[in-house]
């Protein structure tokens, strides 16, 4: 069962916005869209911040790792002029006021926790620690289906995760889904499995699913692919193109 909803804006406002900051929050939120896909890292003080990349030069103008700086550095960085002079100046978010927004504007959230080499169990921890904190009230109600559900490549992440705070949901990330995926899932008490849609087939959708998981695909940009997709039981996905698919396509799929 997947209580949650079933097209999420990848990193806030998608290809349509710079990613991963209120802008791209925003920019989704005006094309309809109350589910976001987004990514947390620390910095070096052990700050989480929103932020896909683990070193600067793309997103955010620089150079050495994100853990090169702390928190307020970062924030004081120019995320958004890489993609246009109108985004200049739009910082990189800390974690706490980003999803605090985005709960305030009833935004549900798949956050992605993205811990650089050697700090998995830290950045598991401190992401799944402040997020039960934020949802207290929910968890006490039994609320499931508002709280964040937790993603990660990252194995040990996801371990940290589970002792902290396992009232929260899990989804294991896998591009490709190996041989032990279930094994995997089991071992943090996973609800979901997420994948790359590019290497899901029919049959490995229906054992998935057979299993008892929800299955979430990224990044879905072309409608007739994610029909497809929805026909062989995915459950959710998220996309860039926020301007051809909207929040409601699932529905009328």
């Amino acid at each position: 069962m997947w209580p949650y909803p079933k097209v999420l804006a990848h990193r806030g406002g998608g290809t349509l916005a710079p990613e991963n900051t209120l802008a791209g929050l925003r920019r989704g939120m005006d094309a309809g869209f109350r589910a976001i896909e987004f990514d947390v890292m620390l910095a070096r003080d052990g700050v989480p911040v929103v932020l896909h990349d683990p070193f600067l030069g793309r997103t955010v103008p620089g150079s050495g790792n994100v853990f090169d700086y702390d928190a307020l550095e970062l924030a004081a960085m120019d995320a958004g002029g890489w993609f246009g002079r109108e985004h200049e100046g739009e910082p990189v978010p800390l974690f706490v006021e980003f999803a605090q927004y985005c709960k305030a504007q009833g935004v549900w959230m798949n956050i992605e926790i993205k811990p650089a080499p050697g700090y998995e169990l830290e950045t598991g921890g401190v992401v799944a620690r402040i997020a039960a904190a934020m949802f207290a009230d929910e968890i006490a109600a039994g609320s499931m289906a508002q709280l964040p559900l937790l993603s990660s490549f990252s194995q040990p992440a996801l371990e940290a995760a589970h002792e902290v705070a396992p009232q929260l949901p899990r989804a294991v990330l896998m591009s490709e889904l190996a041989p032990d995926w279930e094994r995997r899932a089991r071992a943090v008490d996973a609800v979901a499995i997420h994948t790359n849609h590019r290497h899901l087939m029919p049959a490995l959708a229906h054992a998935v699913k057979a299993a008892g998981f929800g299955l979430f695909c990224y990044t879905v940009n072309e409608p007739a692919r994610a029909r497809e997709l929805l026909a062989w039981g995915v459950d959710a996905f998220c996309t860039d193109r926020i301007d051809l698919i909207g929040p409601d396509f699932a529905s009328a799929a």
